[in-house]
């Protein structure tokens, strides 16, 4: 793709009208993430992940690069060291800067409907993709978690 098709401010379905070629209206901006650290010698690993209705998903974790993550079906309960949970419904993107950061929650959001997800992980040699945390470490760090008045209270049906 072309500088323009992209990356200027002009992204994807609905900035140039039908003019042109259909390889400049073909792709849509779905998340731009800045600014980002990739692991010197860091591979990419891209996985699909299904959870059934209600599942809790990961323990609290962390990755050692950044994770760019795709909703295709139902909704991912979110949250990031520092930053309120949210709720990302099919066709809503995420991402983490990985490093120290602690990801809380990724699982289920819906009681009633599994929910699926595609993620791209920039992995550093030698480190595993996903480190669980510690209860000691989950204590020392929690003046760093949003607040719990920011957590959701219920299970959303979307």
């Amino acid at each position: 793709m072309s500088e323009s098709a992209l990356h200027g401010h002009g992204h994807g379905h609905g900035d140039g009208g039908e003019d042109g070629p259909s390889w400049t209206r073909a792709a849509t901006l779905l998340q731009d993430a800045a600014p980002i650290t990739v692991p010197e010698g860091a591979s990419a690993m891209t996985i699909h992940v299904h959870w059934e209705p209600g599942d809790p998903g990961t323990p609290p974790h962390r990755h050692p690069g950044p994770a760019f993550g795709y909703v295709t079906k139902g909704a991912v309960r979110f949250e990031l060291e520092g930053e309120p949970e949210r709720v990302v419904e099919a066709g809503g993107t995420f991402w983490e800067p990985g490093g120290d950061a602690i990801h809380y929650q990724d699982g289920n959001a819906l009681a009633d409907e599994a929910t699926e997800f595609v993620v791209t992980m920039m992995c550093a040699p030698g480190k595993p993709m996903l480190e669980l945390v510690d209860e000691e470490e989950l204590k020392q760090r929690a003046h760093l978690r949003a607040p719990a008045t920011h957590r959701l209270t219920s299970t959303p049906h979307v």
